[in-house]
C-alpha cells in the first residue's frame, strides 16, 4: 500500500508541474502575442490585393499570427479595407497597388465596394497594376479598376456573359419515394423550386433574368470605362464568342497587354525606380492593417453591428446570424449611452422567420432611442431584409440582391423511403389527432395541411405589415413589390424598399449626421475573441471542417453543408433567399 501511494503521489506530482509548465508556456505565448513589434511597412511599398482571397464583413484572423509574423493569413474585413486603401492614399511609403487573382469569390456588392476604393486610391497618382493568368468575369470586374490590366500569354479572360443555374431535385425524391410537403406565399417565392419542380418556373425566369441583367449591366459598364469601347458592342463580343485568348481580349483593348509574371514585376520595378534586381516589397492587407492607426474619434461612438450569413433561432457558431447572440448585441449597443448611433450591416440570404422577427424586434427598440441606419452587402433578401426593414433608413449597393419578401415551409414525408428503401416502418399512441403533426413518418393529414398553410400564411402577412411600417408603405402596395420577388439594389432604391445607394461609409457618413455627431470612434459588433477563446474555439471549429472537407472532398462538402441547411428548415417556417445564388 505504502509503494501505491508513493507512486500515486509522485504521478500527480509530475501531473501537477505539467500542467503548471503548460499555462507558464501559454501565458509565455500570450505575452510574445502582446508584446510583438508591429509590423513595417518600409519604403517603397507596394500593397498586395489577392483577389481569389473571400473577403468577409468581419475580419478573418489566425490568432497565432501575431508571434509567428504570419500576417498574411489575416484577411480584413470589407470595410476595414476599404478604409485601409483610403489610408494608403495618403501613406508616403506605400507607392502603388499590384492586384493578382484569378476567380474573385466574392459577391458583386463587396466588389463594387472594393472597386470603387481602388478608383478612389488612384486619384493619388499612385499606380495600380492587375495581373491574372486567367481572369474571370467577376475577377476582371475589380481588375478593370486599375490604370494597367494584365493577362499571362497562354491566360484568357472569360468574357462570355454571366449565367445562373439551378439544381432540381424533384425527379431524385421521386426515386427515393420522398415527398417533400411543400407550403409557401409569394409566387415568385421559388425557394422550394427545386424540391417541386423540374425547372424553373416562368416567375422565377422573370425575376432571374432581371437581376442577372442589371449585375451583367455594371460588368459592362466597368468594362466599357477601361477600354473606352461602348457597352453595345462588349455586349456583342461576349454574344459572339469573340474573346478566346488573351490576345483577342488585348485585341479589344478590354486589357492592356499580355505578360509573363516576370514582366509585370519588372514594370512595378521600374514604375518605383529601384534597382531591377531589387526585391519589391510587397504587403499584404493582412499585414498592412498592423501599421494602419485607422482614426479612434473622442468616447462618443457609432456601434457597426454585422449581421452575415444565414438567420437561425437560438445559438450559433461564426458565419451566422443566431437570434439570441444578435438580440444581446443590439440590446447592449442599445443600452450603452457611449453609442450614439448603430449602423446595421447586414450581408443575409434570411432563414428562420421567427428569429427574424426576434432581431427586428430589437432593432425597433433601439431605433426609438438612437438612429439606426442600415448598410446592405452582396445579399440583403428575405430574413435578411425583415431584420432590416424598420431601419430609420436604408442603404443599399446598386448590385446587393434584396426583397425577396415571402415565407415558405417544408414537412418532408419520408413514409415510402423508410418502408420501401430502408424496410423501416413506425408505430405508435398519441393523446390527440395532431399530437405527431410535424412527423416525418407520415403524410400530412388534409386538416394538418390548412394548419401549415395558415401559419405560412400569417407570417407572410406579418412579414409585410413590418415592411409597410418601416417603409411606410400601403401594405396593399408592399404585396405588389413582394411576393417573394427578388431585386437589385438599383431596382429597390426605385421601389422604396431601399432608401439610398451607397457605401458602408455613407451609411457611417449618414448615421453621424443624423446623432449630429462630429468627432466620433468606431465600436464593431461582434466583438472579437480573446486571444484564448480564438485558439480553443474558432481553430477547433476550423480544423474540423477542414478534415472532413479533406476526407469527403469539397463538392462533397458543400453539398454535406447543403442538406444540414435543408434539415435545419424542416418544420421551421422560412424567410430566405430562394436558394444559393451561384452566378458566374
Amino acid at each position: 500500500m505504502r509503494s501505491f501511494f508513493k507512486v500515486f503521489f509522485a504521478s500527480f506530482l509530475s501531473l501537477v508541474v505539467f500542467a503548471i509548465l503548460a499555462v507558464m508556456i501559454l501565458f509565455g505565448f500570450i505575452g510574445m502575442a502582446m508584446s510583438a513589434d508591429k509590423p513595417e511597412v518600409g519604403s517603397n511599398a507596394v500593397l498586395v490585393l489577392d483577389l481569389d482571397r473571400e473577403i468577409h464583413e468581419q475580419e478573418v484572423e489566425n490568432p497565432l499570427a501575431e508571434f509567428t509574423g504570419d500576417n498574411d493569413d489575416n484577411v480584413p474585413g470589407l470595410y476595414e479595407l476599404v478604409r485601409m486603401l483610403n489610408a494608403a492614399k495618403a501613406d508616403e511609403n506605400i507607392k502603388g497597388i499590384y492586384i493578382k487573382g484569378s476567380i474573385n469569390p466574392n459577391g458583386f456588392a463587396t466588389s463594387d465596394e472594393l472597386r470603387n476604393a481602388i478608383l478612389d486610391f488612384r486619384k493619388s497618382g499612385k499606380f495600380v497594376i492587375a495581373y491574372g493568368e486567367v481572369l474571370s468575369q467577376k475577377a476582371y470586374y475589380i481588375a478593370s479598376a486599375a490604370d494597367k490590366v494584365y493577362c499571362n500569354p497562354k491566360g484568357t479572360l472569360d468574357w462570355r456573359g454571366l449565367e445562373s443555374t439551378l439544381v432540381f431535385l424533384k425527379g431524385t425524391l421521386e426515386k427515393l419515394e420522398i415527398q417533400p410537403q411543400i407550403f409557401y406565399a409569394g409566387k415568385f417565392k421559388s425557394a422550394t423550386e427545386p424540391l417541386r419542380e423540374y425547372q424553373m418556373t416562368e416567375a422565377n425566369k422573370i425575376q432571374t433574368t432581371v437581376y442577372l441583367n442589371d449585375l451583367y449591366a455594371s460588368v459592362l459598364l466597368a468594362a466599357a470605362a477601361h477600354s473606352g469601347s461602348d457597352t453595345a458592342s462588349l455586349h456583342q463580343l461576349a454574344n459572339s464568342g469573340s474573346i478566346q485568348t488573351a490576345y483577342d481580349a488585348l485585341r479589344y483593348r478590354l486589357i492592356d497587354g499580355v505578360r509573363y509574371d516576370d514582366q509585370v514585376k519588372s514594370e512595378i520595378i521600374s514604375r518605383l525606380r529601384i534597382d531591377k534586381d531589387s526585391k519589391i516589397n510587397f504587403i499584404s492587407p493582412g499585414k498592412y492593417a498592423k501599421t494602419v492607426n485607422l482614426p479612434a474619434g473622442k468616447a462618443e461612438r457609432i456601434a457597426v453591428v454585422y449581421a452575415e450569413g444565414e438567420i437561425i433561432d437560438g445559438r450559433g457558431q461564426s458565419g451566422s446570424i443566431a437570434s439570441d447572440e444578435f438580440r444581446a448585441i443590439i440590446r447592449k449597443v442599445r443600452l450603452d449611452k457611449n453609442v450614439k448611433a448603430v449602423v446595421f450591416r447586414v450581408n443575409s440570404p434570411g432563414g428562420s422567420a421567427l428569429a427574424s422577427e426576434v432581431i427586428l424586434r430589437e432593432i425597433s427598440e433601439t431605433r426609438k432611442l438612437k438612429p439606426v441606419v442600415v448598410s446592405f452587402g452582396d445579399v440583403a433578401a428575405s430574413g435578411g431584409y425583415y431584420i432590416a426593414a424598420q431601419a430609420d433608413s436604408i442603404f443599399a449597393n446598386p448590385t446587393t440582391i434584396t426583397g425577396s419578401i415571402g415565407v415558405f415551409g417544408i414537412i418532408p414525408n419520408m413514409q415510402a423511403f423508410f418502408k420501401n428503401k430502408l424496410g423501416m416502418t413506425f408505430d405508435g399512441v398519441k393523446t390527440g389527432p395532431f399530437a405527431d403533426m410535424l412527423t416525418i413518418s407520415r403524410p400530412l393529414t388534409e386538416p394538418e395541411k390548412r394548419f401549415v398553410q395558415n401559419s405560412i400564411d400569417t407570417i407572410y402577412l406579418s412579414f409585410k405589415q413590418r415592411v409597410s411600417e418601416g417603409r411606410k408603405k400601403p401594405i396593399e402596395y408592399v404585396d405588389s413589390i413582394a411576393q417573394g420577388r427578388v431585386w437589385t439594389g438599383t431596382r429597390g432604391l426605385q421601389i422604396g424598399l431601399v432608401d439610398k445607394l451607397g457605401s458602408i461609409q455613407d451609411a457611417v457618413n449618414c448615421a453621424a449626421r443624423m446623432a449630429k455627431l462630429k468627432d466620433y470612434s468606431l465600436k464593431a459588433y461582434p466583438e472579437k475573441k480573446g486571444f484564448l477563446e480564438s485558439i480553443l474555439g474558432e481553430k477547433k471549429n476550423e480544423m474540423k471542417a477542414q478534415m472532413i472537407r479533406e476526407d469527403i472532398g469539397d463538392e462533397q462538402y458543400e453539398l454535406l453543408k447543403h442538406l444540414q441547411r435543408v434539415k435545419r428548415m424542416v418544420a421551421i417556417p422560412q424567410t430566405r433567399l430562394p436558394y444559393d445564388l451561384n452566378i458566374q
